[in-house]
């Protein structure tokens, strides 16, 4: 955990908790929530092949999670952390020249 700790830059055990609650909390979300999205865009398993489904499925739930993970990030007072991890991580997928 003391690794954990020093390469998030956060202090405390009880920060740790609160972060590993919101990617779940998140994760959770953006898996439900995804079902209703492709739904609404008319993509159901029935219309589509599942070789198509799926991938569009997890299209959809990246940018829901990312914008989910800073939103509940927010509400659990830890969004200094998930924005710097936001932008890490976009940074990493190339999105670099967007975040500056």
């Amino acid at each position: 955990m003391k690794k954990l700790k020093e390469r998030w830059g956060i202090t405390s055990n009880f920060q740790a908790i609160i972060i590993f609650i919101v990617f779940g909390i998140t994760g959770s979300t953006a898996a439900k929530l995804a079902a209703p999205v492709v739904e609404y865009m008319g993509i159901t398993k029935e219309s589509v092949s599942l070789w198509l489904y799926w991938p569009l499925r997890v299209l959809i739930i990246f940018p829901l999670y990312q914008v989910l993970l800073i939103v509940f990030g927010f509400i659990f007072g830890q969004f200094t952390f998930f924005w710097n991890f936001e932008k890490k991580m976009l940074s990493r997928l190339g999105f670099k020249r967007f975040l500056d």
